[in-house]
């Protein structure tokens, strides 16, 4: 209803107006009031009866008391009639939900936001759309350190600040459906959170190859091309993992190398001294990161099969060996065991992994898309059992965010899928690492299927739109009691909209993230390269496509003796077979002969 200030105005020592304030303006008086919610009485339309946008959905309201003002959500609205009268005023509804009050500092006068209530509203109290004061109350944080990450959704003139150290320093999770802009939320958050903590350094587990062109500048890439992530630093159920490819274990080959790996580690730091180790004399285990040879592994195994007490273990023996073999001539395990690899290199692997010295670069983007499906989960089980290593034994002087894409994947909330030492080193650093410098990052659009332990370690949740229940009650279940009422809009949320809440902000906000430049989007180097526009999608090259899906050495040109054929035409096109002349010398009868077309040039580093 419309207030004369000249008859009665506000009867309260709240009034804050000044003189260029109009003097008539909305306001609606509580009618009913519980420990959570409350009911107001207002007007829908002006007196001219058009309508007014003041109550709505979505937006903030104060109520005026004695000594403070309590701040309330309006979650709902309701014509009790459902019928709209053009000749005189509309009564409404108007549902809110109580969120906490706002005190007036008494030295400074400055506005204080609480969350909690102390004195709840009376019936009568006057309520009108809060002040921008009063909102930016709502959300400061205390003098704590914060970094601006876009607008508030009500009110896009207030800055949505979070205090990014406790957002860092007790894990944080981004958490939406496809396509609402969770990777451009990331990003931002990145580039935020390396300007206020130069020292950070960041692994991102990049299941799409998409977040190296977004960070130019913080950031480099490691695919399987360039990584050296060497075999020995692998425990023994990571490597296990990598041999038998996800399948189901035989527990006799494992309990074969759990006695193999520990005398092939001693032969290479300490040739003849197997007895001495079979004595117990030293606490090398097969999980110890010591470097060791292929080789000597399967010398032991060979060693034990000639003997006359192992015959009835001579099928395991021989299958472990073909396991072992299988894995070290297979080109795309090439990162784990290529020959210069059997040197003690674990210094340039971590340092060059978790940016040790970081050299500007403090972010690495680990590119898992070329990567064997079969031994993903052994390698993000390595590099999150050694970023909380390296924050342990560094006593706190190394600052590591460990940032999983997809983390259902790999924590996933049945435990009978995935892969348990994965679950177990994110686990660890969901509810230590915090003690040590080790913080975990939650992105995924599935938070339904995410284990709850490790979700619930997150103290700061960003969650953008959310179309599926399940995954909405999980979020539920997270929020605070007096915020409740804001999931209501998980479903309709607009791009780059996000309802954060936790110990990064205040109290729950709903925000909207900055732009940022569209060059720098994650995963639109790819579609610029792929030419995503219509009509210019170019030339396919599948012979290009092929190699990479062979990913295979490329053959070297020599002498042949029968006939070379085109690596590009097919069987039955011209110019398939294209003989070639003669070659001007003939080769000594006495000189070896060289090597016929077709055979694979790839020869194991054992032998």
């Amino acid at each position: 209803m419309y207030t004369d200030r000249r008859n009665t105005g506000e009867t309260t020592s709240q009034e804050r107006r000044d003189s260029t304030q109009p003097d008539l303006r909305v306001l609606g008086h509580v009618v009913q009031c519980d420990g959570a919610r409350a009911v107001i009485a207002a007007e829908a339309d002006h007196e001219d009866g058009s309508a007014t946008g003041l109550w709505a959905v979505g937006k903030m309201i104060s109520i005026n008391l004695a000594t403070s003002r309590t701040v309330g959500l309006v979650y709902s609205l309701n014509k009790t009639d459902r019928r709209w009268a053009t000749d005189s005023r509309n009564s409404i509804e108007v549902n809110v939900e109580l969120i906490g009050e706002v005190r007036d500092d008494p030295t400074s006068g400055k506005p204080m936001f609480d969350r909690g209530i102390t004195s709840y509203p009376y019936i009568g109290a006057i309520a009108h759309r809060i002040r921008a004061r009063d909102l930016a109350a709502v959300y400061d944080l205390a003098g704590r350190r914060s970094v601006t990450i876009g607008q508030l959704s009500q009110d896009e003139s207030i800055a949505a600040c979070i205090a990014i150290d406790d957002t860092l320093n007790r894990h944080f999770a981004v958490l939406g459906t496809t396509g609402v802009g969770k990777s451009t939320a990331v990003a931002l958050l990145l580039r935020k959170a390396i300007e206020a903590r130069p020292d950070l350094r960041v692994l991102i587990l990049d299941p799409h190859n998409e977040f190296a062109p977004s960070l130019p500048d913080h950031a480099i890439r490691i695919d399987t091309g360039s990584l050296d992530l060497p075999f020995w630093l692998f425990r023994l159920e990571e490597f296990t993992e990598v041999l038998f490819r996800g399948r189901e274990r035989v527990d006799e080959e494992v309990d074969l190398l759990r006695d193999l790996i520990p005398l092939a580690k001693l032969t290479y730091r300490n040739p003849g001294a197997t007895a001495y180790l079979k004595r117990g004399g030293d606490a090398i285990t097969a999980d110890t990161p010591v470097p060791y040879r292929v080789v000597d592994l399967l010398k032991q195994i060979d060693e034990r099969m000639g003997l006359l007490d192992s015959k009835n273990d001579r099928p395991a023996y021989r299958s472990l060996r073909n396991r072992i073999e299988a894995a070290v001539n297979d080109p795309r395990y090439r990162f784990m065991f290529h020959s210069r690899l059997i040197e003690d290199t674990i210094h340039e692997t971590i340092g060059k992994i978790f940016r040790v010295p970081h050299q500007g670069k403090q972010v690495t983007c680990f590119e898992l898309a070329g990567m064997p499906s079969e031994v993903v989960n052994s390698v993000c089980s390595v590099l999150a059992r050694l970023a909380f290593d390296l924050a342990l034994w560094s006593e706190g002087k190394l600052k590591l965010l460990v940032l999983c894409e997809e983390a259902h994947r790999y924590m996933p909330a049945d435990a009978r899928l995935g892969f348990a030492p994965t679950r177990h080193a994110m686990s660890r650093i969901a509810k230590e690492g915090r003690k040590y410098g080790c913080f975990l990052g939650v992105v995924s659009q599935r938070p339904g299927e995410l284990d709850p332990t490790i979700l619930s370690q997150c103290s700061t949740v960003f969650a953008m739109r959310l179309a599926n229940e399940q995954d909405q009650a999980i979020i539920r279940s997270a929020i605070a009691d007096s915020s409740a009422s804001t999931l209501s809009f998980l479903s309709s949320m607009g791009q780059r909209e996000a309802i954060a809440f936790g110990e990064g902000v205040a109290t729950t906000m709903r925000l909207k993230f900055e732009k940022i430049p569209a060059h720098l989007l994650p995963g639109v180097a790819k579609k610029l390269a792929a030419g995503d526009e219509p009509g210019e999608a170019g030339d396919i090259d599948l012979v290009t496509i092929v190699e990479r899906l062979r990913n295979v050495p490329r053959l070297t040109q020599t002498a042949t003796l029968g006939e070379p054929v085109s690596a590009v035409k097919q069987a039955g096109e011209s110019e398939y077979r294209r003989p070639q002349p003669p070659q001007p010398t003939q080769l000594h009868p006495d000189k070896e002969r060289p090597q016929r077309a077709g055979t694979v040039g790839f020869r194991p580093f054992y032998d």
